[in-house]
């Protein structure tokens, strides 16, 4: 399972990370959010150890939300070293975000 990603382990998992992290910022209520869900949950387990793969609920934590400007759900965002190196905004097919990755890597 992706890492749930909180105000709590906000810094310990994305902002100190050595790897380049992808946030998916959902929420339940979001039909294309639950579409990613398993494209991501996929890539968490394919990427262990090159990648962070983590979910953010934007209505869990706003204030995350709010730190990056996210606006519409689904949003990934592609970190590295605390950059927001690349951006995907709605449901897109795996190939989409695993090229967007693999780009970091």
């Amino acid at each position: 399972m992706a890492l749930e990603i909180n105000e709590a382990n906000f810094d310990e998992l994305v902002s100190k990370a050595d790897k380049p992290v992808v946030l998916d910022f959902w929420a339940e209520w979001c039909g294309p959010c639950r579409m990613l869900t398993p494209l991501i949950e996929e890539m968490h387990t394919e990427y262990e150890g090159k990648a962070i793969i983590g979910k953010v609920n934007v209505d869990e934590n706003p204030s995350i939300s709010s730190k990056f400007g996210i606006r519409n759900i689904p949003t990934i965002l592609y970190i590295v070293n605390g950059e927001i190196k690349d951006k995907q905004v709605g449901a897109v097919p795996k190939a989409k975000l695993v090229e967007k990755l693999n780009a970091l890597l």
